[in-house]
Formats: C-alpha cells, structure tokens, sequence
C-alpha cells in the first residue's frame, strides 16, 4: 500500500474548484515528483496535503500510513510524520532557529509518548545536523527566516528536514528562484536523507532540479488532474518539447 494514497480528490479555493478528481499515490522510500504547467494546481496539492484551512477538499480522501487524514488539522499532520516545505517560507521574527527547531522536535516526541529532548541532547543532534548539511553553527540563534537570503530559508528547511526525518516530505516548488548554489543544497539534502525510510514528492515545474535528485516516479499535473504517470525518461520528454503536447493528449482523448 501507498504511503500517502489521493483518491478523486476535489479542491476549491474560494468558490473555484482546483483540482477536479485527482488520483495520486506516493510510495514510501521512493522520489515522485510531481510536474506540470503554471496553474495546473501543484500547489493547491501541496497544501491540500497539510491541511491549509483556506482550501476547501468538496470530495475524495487523502490517506496517510493507512489513516483517512482528509479532516485532520496541519498539526496533526505534521506529528503524524508528514512535513512540508514552502516555496515562500515565512519570517518569525523574534523566535530562534534553535527555539522554533527545538519546540518542533518536541512535538514530535510527544505524539510518540517520548520525553522532551534534554537541551544537551538537542545541541548534540542541531550541530550534527548542522555538520551534515554545511551549515554554520551561529544560524541558531538567528530568527527564523528573518532577514534570510532565498538561499538561507532553503538551508533552514533542509535542517529541519535533517532533524525531523518524517515518514514523507512534500517539497512544494522549493527549487523555485534559487541559484544552483542553493539549489545544490537542497539537493544534497534531499539525496542525503531520502531513502527507505521516507518518501519524497517533489512539486516543480521546472526541469534542472530533477537532474540533481534523480526521481522514481514522475506524474504530470493539468487543469486539476494526474493526466501521465512516468518514469525518469518522462522528465527528459519535457524538457524537450514542454507541456504543449500533454494539452493535445488530453484534448484529443476527450474528444
């Protein structure tokens, strides 16, 4: 079974709908990711995924580990071991990296029954994961994405991602408007942590990422719907001839 599992998924925002009965599933320990053109709905996904309070889900499910979490509020997604990062991170002025990683740690440690993280611990487990993903020891005391470069906010949520290691990650367009040093590190940090104990979808619509982190499964996302499944081979496809021939397919498959 999928690890997370969409079925006839119906989105609205505000009154319009956005995805129209998307099917997608999403193994565990493998790399999907997810394509398609500006307006296609990847990001309405995306959040629809995590729960954003904005969406409105009118019809089908989303399951997680073999739980309906169509319902259930980000939070609990999240403890839940499903973690999300955005294309525009947002500033938390006044909270540390350190404070903000640490309260994050320890929520979910307690969805798991386990004790808070003894602040020994945590230091221990922040500069290792720190080490790990080349990054220097006095970000931690840095407010969250405060003032961060775009490649700064992309280095914050690889080290989440390092120090929580969730069950499945959702990267929505995170490769967008990076430099292919920052870039690189999200890569890097993807590569390093995916594997048999987590899965990966990659939500993008731009080729170059995908050359660094090399995908199992590629779906193409239009007008609200999966309309190709795929393999590596199908990323080569649209970088030579773009998404013009996904519209004729679709086209001509509803006449």
């Amino acid at each position: 079974m999928a690890e997370l599992e969409i079925r006839n998924l119906h989105v609205s925002v505000e009154d319009k709908e956005i995805l129209r009965g998307l099917d997608l599933e999403v193994e565990k320990g493998r790399v999907h990711a997810l394509m398609g053109p500006n307006g296609s709905g990847k990001s309405t996904l995306a959040n629809a995924i995590m729960g954003h309070p904005a969406l409105e889900v009118t019809e089908g499910t989303i399951t997680f580990r073999g739980d309906d979490i169509t319902e259930a509020d980000p939070d609990e997604r999240s403890r839940m071991g499903l973690f999300m990062a955005f294309q525009y991170p947002v500033a938390i002025p006044g909270v540390t990296v350190a404070k903000y990683l640490r309260m994050a740690i320890n929520a979910h440690r307690e969805a798991r029954s386990e004790e808070p993280v003894k602040l020994k611990d945590f230091r221990k487990l922040t500069e290792e994961a720190m080490a790990l993903t080349n990054i220097p020891k006095d970000f931690s005391s840095r407010y969250v994405n405060d003032g961060f470069s775009g490649g700064e906010k992309k280095r914050m949520e690889v080290l989440q991602l390092a120090l929580l290691r969730p069950q499945m990650a959702v990267l929505d367009e995170t490769d967008s408007g990076l430099d292919i040093d920052a870039l690189q590190v999200v890569a890097d940090g993807v590569n390093k942590y995916a594997g048999p104990d987590m899965g990966v979808l990659i939500i993008t619509h731009y080729q170059r990422i995908l050359h660094l982190i090399q995908p199992d499964a590629v779906h193409v996302l239009y007008e609200g719907r999966i309309v190709k499944d795929g393999g590596p081979e199908l990323v080569e496809q649209l970088e030579q001839k773009g998404y013009g021939w996904i519209k004729e397919e679709v086209e001509a498959a509803a006449a």
